[in-house]
């Protein structure tokens, strides 16, 4: 190819005498070689300009004696023919290499033409990319369709332990990185391009579903890291699947040292909960909290069967003359609830420590796990869906509505005991939650602050 040595051709000329060249192609030309000769190509086809090639032109016909082009137009139909036969001529050449030294070529093309994802890439390369993403359209659903089943088989196994997960996920991971040698061109270029690859963002959700739910569900902590380690690997070309698998690997990492120190922790976890206070003046009743459960007046209620939990202050007042405050805790399964009332607030403060830790922070979890799995919740006269909260919409005459707002329509306040949420744009749309007599008003609120904390969160289980 002494062809590409060539200079003080014009532009046109040269890329006329590239594109003959493109025919000595066959197939044991190297990658790399050929890459470089594309991208030679595609740089140069940049360079062409309407104006000078009406320039070249005219001065040859003057040499002739023929008379001036003077339609530009012209000249612009045809160069957009010619770079449609620059394209065919490097695709011919391409046509004629093996698969694996096709997609090595095209992906090292990819690479040096965009930085990686990170520029824009020359037209001539954009168009080469877009043909070689409709013929790889049918190989690539092919293996995707590969990965779906070993996801399914993944998940379907993931009951009978890890043992019988581990094969099917070494598997899915051979064919996944299989699939992303095929599909890496057409990642960078879409990146290079400000979109995201719709075929790649869907693959790298189904398998970060997965990772979640071995872990979630399964408490596989060593399989859903394979997994994310993978998506972190081939889809780094995805901005928005890369900030979000950042976080699930960030998390991961956390609660493998977290485990990895549960066992040192599990005595000092025991004392940050257990507490018992006698409560009475005359007839003594212990209020207790341990690993075992929850106690009151000998009634036992085991940590993990706790689905309730309501606390509250109320001051009481004589003329305006304050008497004292009396404070109330409550705590229940599903069957039944006990109620205590107390008139020391050292107790009820330090309690409700306790209980965070021990019962709120689950309910919290399953509120989040239920609320991702579709399910919407009921607060007093609000209705808690993923994706928003419904409101009453109070009016002075008719009917109240109601109003569903997503969560950057809302805001939160506290009033007369209870956690107000209401639209921002509408005084009227809005909704009062009891925190004394309302079950997990106190878990709602944490969840909907939690929530207001993270950037551009749309649903509240992102937070899981």
């Amino acid at each position: 190819m002494a062809i590409r040595k060539e200079s003080g051709l014009p532009t046109l000329a040269h890329l006329n005498l590239l594109a003959a060249a493109f025919e000595s192609v066959d197939g044991e030309h190297e990658a790399d070689d050929l890459a470089g000769f594309i991208m030679e190509t595609a740089y140069l086809a940049e360079e062409l300009s309407p104006e000078e090639v009406l320039r070249d032109v005219n001065e040859d016909r003057a040499v002739s004696g023929f008379p001036e082009v003077r339609a530009l137009d012209q000249v612009e139909a045809e160069l957009t023919e010619r770079k449609r036969y620059f394209r065919t001529a490097i695709k011919d050449a391409l046509d004629k290499l093996p698969p694996i030294t096709l997609i090595q070529v095209m992906t090292k093309t990819a690479d040096r033409a965009t930085s990686g994802g990170n520029n824009h890439a020359p037209e001539l390369v954009d168009d080469l990319v877009d043909s070689y993403e409709v013929e790889t359209q049918g190989i690539l659903h092919a293996e995707a369709d590969n990965v779906h089943k070993l996801i399914q088989a993944a998940g379907d196994s993931a009951g009978s332990g890890e043992d019988a997960v581990r094969p099917y996920v070494d598997k899915l991971i051979a064919v996944a990185r299989n699939w992303d040698k095929i599909a890496q061109p057409i990642q960078m270029n879409s990146k290079a391009r400000g979109i995201d690859h719709g075929a790649s963002h869907d693959l790298a959700y189904k398998i970060r579903s997965l990772a979640i739910d071995l872990f979630n569900k399964h408490d596989m902590l060593t399989q859903s890291q394979r997994l994310t380690s993978l998506i972190q690997e081939i889809f780094a070309e995805l901005p928005a699947i890369v900030d979000r698998v950042e976080q699930d690997a960030d998390a991961l990492a956390d609660i493998f040292r977290q485990r990895q120190q549960a066992t040192a922790r599990k005595g000092e976890w025991v004392r940050e909960i257990t507490y018992h206070a006698e409560i009475g003046l005359m007839i003594k009743n212990t209020l207790s909290i341990s690993p075992e459960g929850l106690s009151w007046k000998g009634q036992l209620f085991p940590l993990d069967t706790i689905t309730r939990v309501r606390w509250g202050a109320v001051r009481h007042s004589i003329n305006g003359i304050p008497t004292g405050t009396t404070y109330t805790i409550a705590f229940g399964d599903r069957r039944s609830e006990a109620v205590v009332e107390l008139k020391k607030q050292d107790i009820y403060s330090t309690f409700i420590d306790k209980l965070w830790r021990a019962v709120c922070v689950r309910l919290l979890t399953e509120m989040l796990q239920e609320l991702r799995d579709g399910r919407n919740l009921h607060f007093a006269d609000a209705l808690l869906h993923d994706d928003g909260i419904t409101l009453v919409k109070h009016k002075f005459l008719g009917s109240n509505e109601n109003v569903r707002c997503s969560w950057g329509q809302v805001h939160i306040w506290n009033a007369d005991g209870s956690l107000c949420v209401g639209a921002k744009d509408d005084k009227k749309a809005y909704v009062g939650v009891s925190y004394i007599h309302g079950e997990n008003t106190h878990i709602l609120e944490q969840a909907i602050r939690m929530g207001f904390k993270k950037p551009g969160l749309r649903r509240l289980s992102e937070l899981l």
